[in-house]
Order: structure tokens, then C-alpha cells, then sequence
């Protein structure tokens, strides 16, 4: 069944078929073709949706779209531009802290690449920024977010490798920083060479500072997820509903921005992109039974140790493996299909499964910026109506940076395990 498989479900996305009804197609072809009862295909797709912990997938996303239905967003700007406004390039280092910030609501690099994409890009091109270089900077800024809590893949790659949520959530901090100042060094140099214009704000801290104030509930979200999840109060799928209580009450008390219709909205927005997430999950349910059936994994394991004998050959093997699926598959599907696999080998050449969770989201995330199936990438050109050509030339300083992370949290499991 797997041969099978591993041909039918790359014709698929050759042909253009959606991920995960192309993983529901291979995953039925395979069944039909071995004989096996098609009753196995509706048992598998039914059981992942029954799990409690995978409710704090939709709470989370809600929380966030509550957060930035109202004026958070303006807000959020502001504050970058406070504090990286006077450097060089200052609206390409905005769309960077923004999404530091931003990824600490969120927890989706599409929303953010969509959110301040809309908001900074145009703004950028006005000042003269080159179309190419904006996109560049959005797509590959909006990836941070899958690495601040509260992250939507660390969720997945938790509930499938049945690691702690809590501790990758706290994991991710560290590579997430990272990122973030590495790419705000990239901005920096390739800004000098290009004499782009800074971006302060008129009259400084004094004038804004009432947003600030404004901003800070919202941006304590992470704050608040964290602790709350680290200090044993409550689980990951009960944080994720205070989540949504406490973005009601900023946005609705606080902020006092938040109308029934933007609650409606956010319900709707969060439904549409759950429902995108959970048909995946579902159908990757299918492949995992399959893989597992046959053994694939231990098998898998037992080929990759014994051809590669130093446990750095084999994580250099599956950072190549993961670099080249995540160009091809959306995150969350990759993370889902990897997952399995990769934590049969980590526990086979003994890869604590924390440091091989954010080794897996930092490979996928530099996939969503790289063509061809790049997910940031696609907004990020759309948005700043330039070709995909352009931004993929501005990205390599970006490639660069998300490489040296990669390797660094590959390689010194300190920064990664606490």
C-alpha cells in the first residue's frame, strides 16, 4: 500500500488537486487497489475529530481574530515603528518586530502575512521600496509567527509526536528571537545598500505613547499562555478558551472597538480556516494508519541508522528531507505527514522530540516563502502586485538567515531544550 502511496499522491499535486483531497484520493486508491475495506477510510477519517486537545487549535485562531478585528493592528504598527522606526529601512523593520508581536496572537504565518502585508506593503512601495524586497520581507517575517506562542504547528507536531505543547511552546521562543534578529539584520545591510528611508514617527514616545498603553494587554497574550500553561494552571485546550475570554474582554472593555458583527466575522474566518486545518488532519489520520500498518516507520528507522552511521549525518538527512516536502506541502499537512516518521528516527539516534519539533517548523516555515507551492510567498507578491521572480531574487539574504537558525537549533539542543 505505501509504494502505492508515495506514486499516486505526488501525480495529485502535480495535477493541481488540493493537499488534502489529494491525500484522501492516494490514501483510497491505495485501500481499493490492496483489497482492504473502504469502512477503515471512514473510521480513520472520524477518530482524530474526537480529540480534546485538538480544540485548542480553533480557540487559539479565534482569540487571535478577535484581537485584530479592531484597531490592534494600527496600534501594533505604531509600536514597531516607535521602536525600529528610525533605522534604516524602517518599514521592512516594522514588518519584522510586527510579527514578533503579531505571531504572539496569532499563531498563524498566513494571518500574519495577510494582516501586516495589507497594511505595510503599499505604505512601503510609496516610500520606494522595491516591490521584490517588500514582498521578501513580508513573506519571510510572517513565518516567525509559527514560532511564538501560541503556534498553531507546534500544536499539530505535539498532538501527533505526543510531546509536551507546554514545552515546545517554550521552546519556541528562543529560534522565534532568533529569526527575528537575524532578519532584522538582513533588512538592516541590504536597507544601507539600498538607502532606503527610515520610518519615525512624528513626535516620538510622547505622542504615542497611549497606544502603547493601549497595545499591551493584547501583546501579553503570549505572556499569558505561557504562564498560564507552565504553571499548571489550566491545560492547552482550556488556556486556548480563557484565550478567547481574555481577547473578548481586551477588545470589547479595553479597546471598546469590537461589535457583534466583528464577532461574527472572527467566528467566521476562525470556521473557514478550521475547517482548511481539520480536513488535513483528518486525512493524514488515513496515511498515518497505513504507514503504521506496514510498519513504515520502524522500517524507515532501521534503513536511515544503518546507512548513515553518525546521528549528525542523520539529522542533516532529514533537515534535507523536510526542506525539500516543505516547497511542495503547506505546513501543517507536512507536519503531519513528517511527524511520525521523524520521531521513530529521533528516538532511534536519541533527538529529544522537542528539539526535532522546532527543527521540523523552522525547515517547513522556510518552505512557506519558497517556490513552488510557498504559501507567504503567493500573498506577499499578490499583495505588492510584482512577480514571484522578483521577491524569490530578494530573498536569498532571508534563505540565508532561516538556514543558519535551522542548523544552530539542529545542533545545539540548549537552545531548544530547557
Amino acid at each position: 500500500m505505501v509504494k502505492l502511496l508515495i506514486w499516486v499522491f505526488p501525480i495529485f499535486l502535480i495535477i493541481s488537486v488540493p493537499v488534502a483531497q489529494a491525500m484522501l484520493g492516494a490514501t483510497g486508491i491505495a485501500l481499493w487497489a490492496n483489497g482492504k475495506p473502504m469502512a477503515v477510510m471512514a473510521q480513520r477519517l472520524y477518530s482524530p475529530t474526537q480529540s480534546f486537545p485538538m480544540l485548542a487549535i480553533p480557540f487559539f485562531i479565534l482569540a487571535g481574530n478577535l484581537m485584530m478585528s479592531g484597531k490592534f493592528g494600527e496600534y501594533l504598527v505604531n509600536i514597531a515603528k516607535l521602536f525600529v522606526g528610525r533605522f534604516k529601512g524602517g518599514l521592512a523593520q516594522v514588518s519584522i518586530v510586527g510579527s514578533v508581536m503579531f505571531g504572539g496572537v496569532s499563531g498563524s504565518a498566513v494571518a500574519d502575512a495577510s494582516a501586516l502585508g495589507n497594511a505595510l506593503i503599499p505604505v512601503q512601495r510609496r516610500e520606494g521600496y522595491p516591490a521584490g524586497f517588500a514582498a521578501a520581507v513580508n513573506a519571510s517575517s510572517s513565518t516567525v509567527s509559527v514560532l511564538i506562542p501560541p503556534s498553531i504547528p507546534l500544536i499539530l507536531y505535539g498532538l501527533v509526536s505526543n510531546t509536551s505543547i507546554i514545552d515546545l511552546f517554550v521552546a519556541g521562543i528562543v529560534p522565534g528571537v532568533m529569526l527575528g534578529i537575524g532578519m532584522f539584520s538582513a533588512v538592516y545591510f541590504v536597507s544601507k545598500k539600498l538607502n532606503l528611508p527610515t520610518a519615525e514617527l512624528p513626535g516620538g514616545f510622547r505622542a504615542y505613547k497611549s497606544q502603547l498603553w493601549h497595545a499591551l494587554p493584547a501583546l501579553a497574550m503570549p505572556v499569558f499562555v505561557i504562564g498560564t500553561l507552565r504553571f499548571g494552571v489550566a491545560t492547552p485546550t482550556e488556556v486556548s478558551v480563557m484565550a478567547v475570554a481574555y481577547a473578548l474582554l481586551v477588545s470589547g472593555g479595553i479597546y471598546r472597538d469590537l461589535k457583534l458583527k466583528d464577532i461574527w466575522r472572527a467566528m467566521i474566518d476562525t470556521g473557514v480556516m478550521t475547517g482548511a486545518v481539520m480536513v488535513i488532519i483528518m486525512a493524514s489520520n488515513v496515511i498515518q494508519w497505513i504507514l503504521t500498518a506496514e510498519r513504515t516507520p520502524e522500517t524507515l528507522a532501521m534503513w536511515v541508522t544503518s546507512a548513515l552511521s553518525e546521528p549528525w549525518m542523520v539529522i542533516m538527512a532529514m533537515n534535507i528531507i523536510m526542506l525539500i516536502v516543505g516547497t511542495f506541502l503547506d505546513l501543517p499537512a507536512a507536519v503531519l505527514l513528517l511527524g511520525p516518521l521523524f520521531v521513530t528516527i529521533a528516538n532511534a539516534i536519541g533527538l529529544d522530540l522537542v528539539q526535532l519539533g522546532l527543527m521540523m517548523v523552522v525547515n517547513l516555515a522556510i518552505g512557506l516563502y519558497t517556490p513552488p507551492v510557498g504559501t507567504t510567498l503567493f500573498i506577499s507578491a499578490a499583495i505588492a502586485q510584482t512577480s514571484i521572480g522578483s521577491v524569490v531574487r530578494a530573498l536569498f539574504p532571508f534563505y540565508a538567515v532561516g538556514i543558519v537558525v535551522l542548523l544552530l537549533i539542529s545542533y545545539l539542543p540548549f537552545l531548544t531544550i530547557y
